[in-house]
């Protein structure tokens, strides 16, 4: 039987230097794109993760009570993450690896200030879509009193934590995020699937996801049920374990394992 190079090359796995140039490829694509292209990515995904609350919210709401549907329910968070991540929109957990790959290969001070820019305007559109989510459902009813009520419980569970609990389990949400993007060159048609199992991990592991979470620490703030220091103080502590995650651990790990096949 005659096989192709093409049957090859289809069914054998990428090599790890080939997904580090495909990630790294892509890293240079984000930082040659425009702030105000950034921006309006940023806070467009900021919007669409904050689905990942409100489907966890409707399962919830609908699910039978008096069970334990904790890990059904928990299939709703991975809704936003979907919607962002085959969108290709920005969210900044997925720069901790895809713009930092670059960096490490040219540590110029040129290559850290684009870094740093791309980094601040992410985040912050990704707040401010997040935070845009959250009022709507908050000040402008557009979903029920009942629904509201699910919402703002299930924020309680992930954001009011003491500062070193959170940082701790956001630090393997990045981790997960950053292996997330590392395995989508190779899913060839199963994004969704690896997309949905990564973030499963993170929802039924309760790990601490910045830009997620961001939009459950707004609805608290609104609602009045946590103060804007704690709000504030959840932010810091997930962001910066986040960024352990994705960058200091795997990105670094990732770049050493092939840096002496480049």
């Amino acid at each position: 039987m005659n096989t192709s190079p093409e049957d090859i090359e289809e069914k054998l796995r990428l090599a790890s230097p080939t997904i580090y140039e495909i990630i790294a490829t892509e890293g240079h694509e984000e930082l040659s794109r425009s702030l105000h292209s950034l921006g309006w990515s940023g806070f467009v995904a900021g919007l669409c993760i904050s689905f990942s609350l409100f489907c966890e919210g409707y399962l919830t709401l609908h699910s039978e009570s008096g069970k334990d549907n904790f890990l059904f329910v928990n299939l709703g968070y991975c809704i936003g993450f979907i919607i962002v991540i085959i969108g290709r929109f920005q969210l900044f957990t997925e720069n901790t690896i895809t713009v930092v790959l670059p960096l490490l290969e040219k540590r110029t001070l040129k290559n850290l200030t684009r870094t740093a820019k791309l980094w601040a305007v992410v985040l912050i559109t990704n707040f401010i879509g997040t935070f845009c989510a959250a009022l709507l459902v908050s000040k402008f009813n557009f979903v029920s009193a009942e629904q509201l009520a699910v919402f703002v419980d299930i924020s309680k569970h992930a954001v009011d934590q003491d500062f070193m609990r959170i940082f701790k389990t956001a630090i393997p949400a990045g981790f997960l995020i950053a292996c997330l993007v590392w395995m989508l060159p190779s899913a060839r048609g199963s994004e969704i699937f690896v997309i949905t199992l990564m973030t499963y991990v993170i929802a039924i592991g309760d790990f601490a996801h910045i830009v997620a979470g961001s939009a459950e620490a707004f609805l608290l703030i609104l609602e009045q049920q946590i103060s804007i220091a704690k709000g504030i103080s959840f932010l810091v502590a997930a962001s910066l374990g986040n960024i352990i995650g994705g960058t200091c651990l795997f990105a670094l790990i990732a770049y050493n394992q092939v840096k002496n096949e480049m």
